[in-house]
Parts: structure tokens; sequence; C-alpha cells
């Protein structure tokens, strides 16, 4: 009840503009003191957690092109192993037409 009457002594002495104005600048000082002291730290771990997050991805990334380099290479490799095995197959078909051929004679 304390407070109600001085506000209300400050209004009647000063005018209530001269108040609102003093009451908003008290408002003003406290979200610029919050930001300052609240905020600002918060906002500062958060982009370094930010930074680590992005490194991170990019290392992510980079193993990702070199792990489907490595699937490119081994699916080349099994492509040639089936090309190799196709042409042995099909001389070995030749060669083996070739003695029956032969035999026939």
């Amino acid at each position: 009840m304390e407070d109600v009457n001085g506000i209300a002594e400050a209004i009647n002495t000063f005018g209530f503009p001269i108040v609102l104005c003093v009451g908003l600048g008290y408002f003003i000082y406290y979200v610029w003191w919050f930001i300052g002291e609240k905020i600002d730290p918060e906002l500062e771990t958060m982009h370094m957690a930010l930074i680590r997050v992005i490194d991170q991805t990019r290392m992510l990334d980079q193993d990702m092109i070199r792990l489907q380099q490595k699937v490119n290479v081994v699916l080349e490799y099994k492509e040639r192993q089936k090309v190799i095995k196709e042409a042995k197959q099909k001389e070995a078909l030749a060669t083996l037409q070739s003695e029956v051929q032969t035999d026939e004679r």
C-alpha cells in the first residue's frame, strides 16, 4: 500500500507525464541491463555451440564423400571381376567347343 501512496504522491507532485517517463526510462534501463547481463552471454555460448555443430557437419560431409568414393571403387572392382569372370567363361566355352569339334572329325 505504501508503494501506491508513493506513486500517487509522485504523480501529485510532478505530474503524470513526468512519472510515466521516469517509469518508462527505468523499464528501458532494465531491459537493456537484462539483455546485457543474461542474454548476451547465453548467445555467445550458443554461437560457439553452433560453430562446433557446423564443424562436425562439415567433417561428416567429408567422411560421407570419402565413404562414397570407397563404395564406388568397390562397385567398380566388382564389375571388373564380373567382366573378367564372364570373359574366362567364354574362353573356356570356346576351348571346349573347339575340342568337341576336333573330336568329331
